[in-house]
């Protein structure tokens, strides 16, 4: 079996909301469920070794997407922004839930890639917590260092809609990334703080223009944790060539999204979905970037995935298809875990 490591599920959303509806987090991910994507006992059978754990302020009311019209064509407004105190109340709440599930042995909160090494020889789930959309952060950047102390490893300063720190992309088809502008002022010291301090800067959900101002700021590999070739899907969360060209540049990586929508030709929201259309964004991202920049980012517990795969014990099901599509042991190596810990260990000055 080959052990993967992802770099972006919503496991920790997921978990959040059912504690509000009364179940306990901890017993829901180590016992197991049908809910959703991810716990231990469906990470264990499907190879799932560790993975970026995203705190996500959720919109109010649900997010969905638009229909799309009679040519499959849909442009979903942007997220209206968050006010900072309640979005740091349920970033706090969410990151208490991350310290439970390590303190009861449930997962191991890893902050170096010896810890994430250790937790994989020692067969338990290494997570690294994330946060996707810092609403939870104020542009003096205290609350960064209060994070960065409890486990905060990896950010994306916007997820798609506006805050102090940059601006977001929709969820539009067909759209290209340049939507809107990119960082703030208050942005640009996020990213040279994030440089300093060691934390990983996460580019997926950022505005082209964002994604430029990050790459002229930035000390570290460009990282677009969970997004797909616009060339083969042009969404507007999707990267364009260029932006490929500009990660294998700085020696970055994109972890392929399961998401349905950034995989399919039409991206429409439907779970059968084969696996040849992940296997021809991996196909195009190696032969623009080269198989040392290409990973994996399920957004396992926030997208529909295809029904072959449905959740984290089917993982295996896609080794199969990119061996059986040609990628050698070495390959699927990479893919799968290496290339991410190569990026991790430079973003945090290993």
């Amino acid at each position: 079996m080959e052990l993967m490591f992802d770099g972006h599920n919503d496991v920790l959303l997921r978990l959040w909301n059912g504690r509000k509806n009364g179940s306990d987090p901890v017993k829901e991910f180590q016992g197991g469920t049908t809910e959703g994507h991810i716990d231990g006992p469906r990470a264990k059978a499907g190879g799932l070794a560790g993975g970026l754990c995203a705190i996500y302020i959720p919109s109010p009311g649900e997010f969905v997407l638009e229909e799309p019209d009679d040519k499959g064509h849909y442009a979903t407004p942007l997220a209206g922004p968050l006010e900072r105190q309640p979005s740091l109340d349920t970033a706090m709440e969410m990151a208490s839930i991350a310290l439970k599930l390590d303190k009861a042995g449930a997962w191991r909160l890893c902050r170096s890639t010896n810890d994430i090494r250790k937790a994989f020889s020692d067969g338990i789930f290494a997570a690294v917590m994330h946060i996707e959309g810092c609403e939870a952060i104020g542009a003096d950047l205290d609350a960064l260092e209060v994070f960065y102390a409890a486990g905060l490893r990896s950010l994306g300063p916007v997820w798609s809609r506006n805050n102090i720190f940059g601006h977001g992309v929709p969820f539009a088809y067909p759209m290209s990334p340049d939507t809107g502008p990119g960082l703030t002022d208050a942005g640009f010291e996020l990213i040279r703080a994030c440089n300093r301090m060691g934390i990983l800067v996460d580019l997926s959900h950022i505005t082209e223009k964002g994604f430029w101002d990050v790459a002229k700021t930035s000390d570290q590999p460009l990282i677009a944790s969970h997004s797909n070739a616009h060339a083969l899907t042009p969404v507007a969360r999707n990267l364009t060539d260029r932006q490929l060209d500009a990660i294998k540049e700085s020696k970055g990586l994109v972890g392929l999204n399961y998401a349905v929508t950034m995989l399919r030709d039409d991206a429409r929201d439907d779970a059968e979905t084969p696996l040849s259309d992940m296997i021809r964004h991996v196909d195009h991202l190696v032969e623009r970037m080269g198989i040392d920049c290409v990973a994996l980012g399920s957004d396992f517990d926030g997208a529909t995935v295809p029904a072959e795969i449905a959740d984290a014990s089917g993982n295996q099901k896609l080794v199969a298809a990119l061996k059986s599509a040609g990628y050698a042991d070495q390959d699927l190596a990479k893919i799968c875990r290496e290339n991410w810990l190569r990026v991790l260990a430079s973003a945090w000055h290993e």
